[in-house]
């Protein structure tokens, strides 16, 4: 080892260092105490400076230092090759066995809920609200009543056409009558021809006038029954927009109230393209399953099927809109709600499997280490056909009952020695 380095000394403010080792300066620190009980009590004389006088002797103990670093660095000597060095420790790690089983081929994606019917509720009149018979989001059934208009006019018009209608039915009556009598006095000779067309001709004209009355008075009251607004299908009412004594027109562009059927409901997704033959053959076999899970939500997810393939690939994208049928009767699934979607299209009878984790990403692709029983371990390459949840799927690589490191890879070589520890 080294020896240990001292500063050297100071005299009459001035400070001259020499650095020296240990056993060397403790002949110095005898030199000085010499010194100090020798030195003559005349002070007229004056004293040399000490650090003046260890300058010269720096010299004659230039090699004596030398020689005590030389003896101390010796002291230290590289390790006998002979000596045995201690083996690595194993490296603590977690395994698993590589299995083969049925595994389902999924196809996931993300998607939209869409009600299974929509409509937009808007007047065919025009005229004022004099009755709302709901509120915002509250749920309708078909041919509920929802709202009413001024009806006092319509009204009107149809007791005016019942009653030009009861005119004109008398008025036919009558010509029927005659036109039976006049048959008769034409059959006598009382009367000629011409007289009995024209009879027959006004009962005619008065038949086809009541015609016309009927289906003017059916026109009315179709418009009055316009000012009973009612609800064209089952569902949930939004916000309700035509209030009391609100003008609406016939057809306007702002819808008095929207209902959405929730249940059943849709969800709508996309998938890319190079799943649509798999799709199409899983479709032509039976119906796939599809299940949604709304986005935030920790549950199971919802079971629906698939119902719709769009008839083009969309060119833009490279993907095709499918969608799936939910029966939603919990109304989990609410419209224009974002979701998680997966899709089974078949189940994969032998596939070998390990947890992802075992599943390592290098700058040739993917590996795992596998476990010998030696408790060495091998860095094999492996190709992953897919993942499903927190299991991967191997299509080559790995085989039935190998063991693989799920966990402590960051620390592992090729070949090295692993302890496998418990979870």
């Amino acid at each position: 080892m080294p020896a240990t380095l001292l500063a050297a000394f100071v005299s009459h403010g001035a400070q001259d260092a020499v650095v020296i080792p240990g056993r060397a300066s403790q002949s110095i620190r005898s030199i000085r105490r010499k010194m100090r009980d020798n030195r003559p009590m005349d002070r007229r004389r004056p004293i040399p400076p000490v650090p003046a006088l260890l300058r010269r002797v720096t010299g004659h103990l230039l090699a004596s230092i030398i020689v005590v670093l030389a003896g101390c660095s010796g002291g230290s000597s590289p390790p006998d090759a002979a000596t045995p060095t201690h083996a690595k420790a194993a490296i603590p790690v977690l395994t698993a066995r590589v299995v083969v089983k049925t595994m389902p081929v999924r196809v996931r994606t993300f998607g939209t809920v869409e009600p299974s019917n929509t409509v937009a509720v808007k007047s065919r009149i025009d005229g004022e609200v004099t009755a709302v018979h709901l509120a915002d989001g509250q749920d309708v059934a078909r041919g509920q009543l929802l709202f009413e208009l001024d009806a006092r006019d319509l009204r009107a018009q149809v007791r005016r056409l019942e009653a030009d209608l009861a005119r004109d039915r008398a008025i036919l009556e009558n010509g029927e009558a005659k036109r039976e009598r006049y048959r008769d006095l034409l059959a006598k000779g009382f009367v000629s021809s011409d007289a009995y067309d024209q009879i027959r001709t006004d009962a005619d004209a008065a038949r086809a006038t009541v015609s016309a009355d009927e289906a003017t008075l059916a026109s009315a009251r179709v418009q009055l029954s316009y000012t009973r607004i009612t609800a064209p299908t089952r569902g949930r009412a939004g916000k309700v927009a035509a209030q009391l004594g609100n003008t609406v027109k016939a057809n306007d562009t702002q819808p008095m109230v929207t209902i959405n059927t929730i249940a059943p409901g849709f969800v709508s997704f996309t998938v890319p393209e190079q799943h649509l033959a798999a799709i199409r053959r899983a479709l032509a076999a039976g119906s796939v399953p599809v299940e949604a899970v709304p986005s935030g939500d920790t549950g199971p997810g919802s079971a629906g099927e698939l119902t719709f393939i769009d008839n083009a690939v969309d060119v833009a994208t490279g993907t095709i809109r499918l969608r799936a049928r939910f029966a939603n009767a919990d109304r989990r699934l609410w419209p224009g709600q974002y979701t998680n979607v997966t899709m089974t299209l078949a189940e994969q009878a032998n596939a070998v499997v390990v947890p992802a984790e075992a599943v390592q990403n290098g700058p040739k692709g993917q590996y795992v280490y596998v476990v010998h029983p030696d408790s060495t371990v091998e860095m094999r390459p492996v190709t992953v056909d897919r993942t499903e949840g927190e299991e991967s799927v191997i299509a080559s690589g790995l085989k039935d009952g190998e063991t693989v490191v799920t966990n402590g890879q960051l620390r592992l070589t090729p070949g090295a020695k692993v302890a496998v520890k418990s979870s």
